[in-house]
């Protein structure tokens, strides 16, 4: 099982990047933001934030990135969602729309 870090660079005026907010919504649109573990702040001009430390460990000059650790503590690092989302996110199972739900629940009608 892996554990999942999100990385996201905040602006000087304390506001999410334009993409880390692009990626956000869009994983929690699509059911995946529960499978993330933790989110980080990389601050922009404090090169001491927990995030931007982290940017340096990795070297990685992007934001947002993930890092991905797994059960025996190696970490894979990922700096596109749709990596991400190929090699890692669980896809989430769709939910029945009420179209279906009332399909489901009544027989089909005979139309001859």
């Amino acid at each position: 099982m892996a554990f999942i870090t999100m990385v996201k660079k905040q602006t000087r005026d304390g506001q999410p990047c334009a993409k880390c907010r692009d990626v956000e919504a869009r994983m929690r649109r699509e059911g995946l933001f529960d499978q993330i573990d933790r989110v980080v702040i990389a601050q922009e001009g404090d090169l001491s934030s927990e995030g931007m430390r982290l940017a340096e460990i990795y070297q990685v000059d992007r934001a947002p990135f993930f890092l991905v650790a797994n059960s025996r503590g190696e970490v894979q690092v990922y700096t596109v969602y749709f990596k991400l989302l190929r090699d890692v996110l669980k896809p989430v199972k769709a939910k029945p729309s009420a179209l279906s739900d009332l399909l489901t629940a009544a027989p089909a009608a005979d139309f001859a």
